[in-house]
């Protein structure tokens, strides 16, 4: 048996929430276009018949703006201590100038000795033979143990990305049971549900401002769950438009974040939202730690 701790990491966008969920096989961290989705490390845990690998999932590293960046920055190096291999992960579109960047983010790795493979990832997105120059550039930033082209999105050649990470593992125990995928608490995961509806829904300036926290989350006997949350936002012209005309807009949060909810828990869900101001959140330490943002 073999088995080891893996972060992902790589520049905010890259897809590595999307990868996470295709290796566990189910939605453990929330998915969306804008970056800097993932605010914590997410672990998730892949395991076969001879091998496991414990997954963290690592916020895009960005420069930091407020105390949540500044926390978020922290959760990206303390994922990458006391690991056995990290992923690196890139956009195949990526620009002449944007390489430059991932070569001294590359840099700052090279003291810890870890193994690192990169992920080349959205194939999927242009031509197979515009991709060979971007190949042939990137292998020369940074000494890979394997450069992988892959689709998080499809899965295309994720299983080539397993076999390259699983063979710099070592023998070792199971750390997590087998049908264990994610340390993830339940309340966590529901709140990072409505948080990705509210990402995808809704204006650029605000999704970054908003933080969701689940007030009651309850089972009935039947199985159903009553859940209450609450979206918080930084400014009061933040909330009329999270609420929108009539309350449109927080519904549609609301259906697209039961659905989830309800596929996640395999059971029928009662989803009430509400919408409270908190100015500056994102600088105010007490209310980050509420929020479930650990300390590093």
């Amino acid at each position: 048996m073999k088995s080891g701790f893996v972060a992902i990491t790589g520049r905010p966008n890259a897809g590595k929430s999307t990868l996470l969920n295709r290796l566990v096989g189910e939605k453990v961290a929330i998915v969306s276009r804008k970056p800097q989705t993932t605010r914590t490390k997410i672990l998730g845990v892949h395991t076969t018949d001879d091998c496991q690998l414990v997954l963290i999932d690592t916020p895009g590293i960005h420069k930091p703006h407020n105390k949540l960046g500044q926390r978020m920055e922290r959760y990206i190096y303390s994922a990458t201590r006391d690991i056995d291999a990290l992923i690196y992960m890139v956009d195949a579109g990526i620009s002449e100038s944007e390489l430059e960047s991932e070569r001294e983010a590359l840099g700052g790795l090279k003291a810890s000795g870890v193994p690192v493979v990169l992920a080349v990832n959205k194939i999927d997105t242009m031509p197979r033979i515009n991709m060979l120059p971007l190949l042939d550039k990137i292998q020369h930033i940074y000494d890979f143990e394997g450069i992988v082209p892959i689709s998080a999105k499809s899965g295309e050649n994720v299983d080539k990305l397993l076999e390259v990470v699983e063979g710099l593992m070592e023998e070792g125990p199971k750390f997590f049971p087998d049908d264990v995928i994610t340390d993830q608490p339940e309340r966590q995961i529901v709140a990072e549900l409505i948080r990705e509806k509210a990402l995808r829904l809704l204006n650029k300036e605000i999704p970054h401002g908003i933080a969701v926290e689940i007030e009651k989350m309850k089972q009935r006997e039947n199985g159903t769950y009553d859940i209450s949350a609450v979206i918080y936002c930084e400014k009061q012209s933040h909330k009329g438009i999270i609420i929108g005309k009539g309350g449109d807009k927080l519904k549609d949060i609301g259906r697209r974040a039961r659905e989830d909810i309800e596929k996640f828990l395999d059971e029928k869900v009662y989803l009430k939202l509400w919408v409270k101001v908190k100015e500056n959140w994102r600088n105010i330490e007490n209310f980050i730690n509420d929020m479930g943002f650990e300390k590093n």
